[in-house]
């Protein structure tokens, strides 16, 4: 009877995670909140949201407007945390053992049995660095996710010629008066960021998408978009700001990732 008690607690100790509390894999954390009112009766999509440079998954759940943005989407809000001050991606300055690949694997299986969360409805994006980490994904993982949003941010230079798993869904924010990552990228010390429409023109041309076309514009960016056969797209959306972007615009990202059936039926 005590053992059994023992095993209870442990369990419940090791679920004993969220919005406040790091939770735990190997030696790396990430934090989640479930969208308000779930009573853990059904799965829900999921948005992974990769912090910038210096950023931790705890300060990105301080952040209300976004929280709530997801929270009033119904979709649980999950929030990484890097290896390091930054991620260990290809050419970055702190280019280190590219242990995030193994790390992304692990936490999305473990969000996924631990959480409630469906697996064919997550979505990865991320600001600045971490619209860098983003790509990287895209490029690496682009079949174990429904989407990508990556915003600020895009691969450091030299950008790869070909992934390997493209074609995916891309959608891409950007704002066209970015000085810290500008569309161009810019050089910091020994390395450069990447070229966002260089990166645009991978994805392009990896999934066999025609041309770029204009579909719209929503809450302050204009968009355009690229298809292909295999019922995926591309979009590369663009507003006049800096180096800054809207929660109301992830709204708008999956709404769009829904109707191309990113999801499933």
């Amino acid at each position: 009877m005590m053992f059994s008690s023992i095993a209870l607690f442990t369990s419940t100790a090791a679920l004993a995670c969220g919005a406040a509390s790091d939770c735990k894999i190997d030696d790396r954390t990430y934090r989640i909140k479930m969208p308000e009112g779930h009573d853990g009766s059904s799965k829900v999509g999921a948005i992974i949201f990769n912090h910038g440079y210096r950023g931790t998954g705890a300060g990105l759940m301080r952040n209300k407007r976004l929280s709530k943005t997801i929270s009033d989407m119904g979709l649980a809000f999950i929030a990484p945390k890097s290896a390091r001050a930054d991620w260990d991606i290809p050419n970055a300055p702190s280019d280190g053992p590219r242990v995030e690949l193994a790390f992304f694997d692990k936490l999305k299986s473990d969000v996924v049995k631990n959480h409630h969360v469906d697996p064919a409805k997550v979505v990865v994006t991320g600001f600045s660095a971490g619209g860098m980490m983003t790509w990287n994904l895209a490029c690496d993982r682009g079949d174990q996710y429904a989407g990508f949003i990556p915003m600020s941010g895009t691969f450091w230079a030299p950008i790869p010629k070909s992934c390997a798993t493209l074609p995916a869904n891309i959608i891409h924010i950007h704002g066209a008066t970015d000085r810290v990552v500008p569309i161009s990228g810019r050089a910091i010390g020994n390395t450069r960021q990447g070229n966002v429409e260089v990166a645009l023109k991978l994805a392009v041309s990896n999934g066999g998408f025609g041309p770029l076309k204009a579909v719209g514009e929503f809450d302050g960016i204009s968009c355009q978009r690229s298809e292909g056969k295999s019922g995926k797209f591309v979009e590369f959306c663009l507003h006049k700001g800096g180096h800054t972007f809207k929660s109301s615009w992830l709204a708008r990202a999956w709404k769009e990732l829904e109707r191309a059936g990113a999801f499933g039926s």
